[in-house]
């Protein structure tokens, strides 16, 4: 990618850059500076002049003396503004991903669905120029609605980018993938079609919302065979508020938006060693078993 579709590089602001403007109480409007262009609102009006060829993190006035602190847009303020189709990923868990994950500078990464851009944009960031990322997305609206994203994002089509209208399980032409993030309803549907396509050591990683599709995409995991135990987490954020003697915890957090589930594949016709640990008293008796023939009766739709 070229220097000019580098959405955050250094020195003084120019035509085409974003810039967030942050007024005194917190909010933030993101613009995109054109020469004799102008940003209007209640607080009166800022030139994007006053802007341009100058630095980050200066203050400038609108026509009504309202201050606005100059900054180029981060990641996390792109995705909670950006127009959506899909619910997105949040910062909170998209960091994580990217770590959990180990998408590494170079890395091929397989992601399903797209949604609305957001973890594709944190993707194609880690895996850089040299790596690549296929985006699978059943929903040829939201695949218009990412594909808009991630340009705008990026300033321009990413090189490393490719994205297909299309079911995972059934289109899937990748080979040697090194990782596979899945986002969408029924994951466990892909995980064989994930297996044939990853190469020995990848690590897949799973976004779900709920319990069901926690336990039905481990056991999944578990009955298919092929992958190290999976490792199920989720992240809880919260924030402090710091003042003088005053420091407490604010009062409002992000609380659950999704859980993790992490594995690696292992070679071809390996299996694990037993597991040592026995598992819970009665967790596979007959409510297990009444649990998923419930599970099985009923379609993602």
């Amino acid at each position: 990618m070229t220097q000019d579709a580098v959405p955050f590089r250094a020195g003084p602001f120019r035509p085409g850059d974003q810039a967030q403007l942050t007024d005194p109480k917190g909010r933030m409007h993101t613009i995109t500076l054109e020469p004799e262009g102008q940003f209007h609102t209640a607080k009166g009006a800022i030139a994007h002049d006053e802007i341009l060829n100058g630095p980050e993190g200066v203050v400038v006035s609108s026509t009504k003396g309202t201050k606005y602190l100059v900054q180029r847009p981060l990641l996390k303020d792109f995705v909670l503004s950006m127009p959506r189709g899909a619910t997105v990923i949040y910062p909170k868990d998209a960091a994580v991903i990217v770590g959990l994950a180990d998408i590494y500078p170079g890395a091929k990464v397989v992601e399903a669905g797209a949604g609305s851009g957001a973890m594709t944009c944190s993707l194609l960031r880690a895996v850089g120029d040299a790596g690549q990322v296929h985006s699978y997305e059943r929903r040829e609206d939201f695949a218009e609605i990412a594909a808009k994203n991630v340009e705008r994002y990026f300033g321009r089509p990413h090189p490393a980018w490719e994205i297909t209208v299309g079911d995972l399980a059934v289109d899937i032409t990748d080979t040697d993938v090194d990782r596979v993030i899945l986002d969408m309803l029924a994951p466990w549907e892909c995980i064989s079609a994930v297996f044939r396509a990853m190469r020995p050591g990848g690590v897949l990683c799973v976004y779900v919302a709920t319990t069901t599709q926690l336990s039905r995409t481990v056991e999944t995991m578990r009955e298919q065979g092929g992958w190290t135990e999976p490792e199920s987490t989720e992240t809880l954020l919260r924030t402090w508020h710091v003042e003088g003697l005053a420091v407490r915890p604010n009062h409002r957090m992000v609380g659950h938006t999704g859980f993790l589930i992490t594995a690696r594949r292992l070679a071809d016709g390996v299996e694990l060693p037993p597991k040592r640990m026995r598992p819970s008293k009665g967790a596979y008796g007959k409510d297990w078993e009444a649990h998923v023939d419930a599970q099985n009766r009923v379609t993602p739709e």
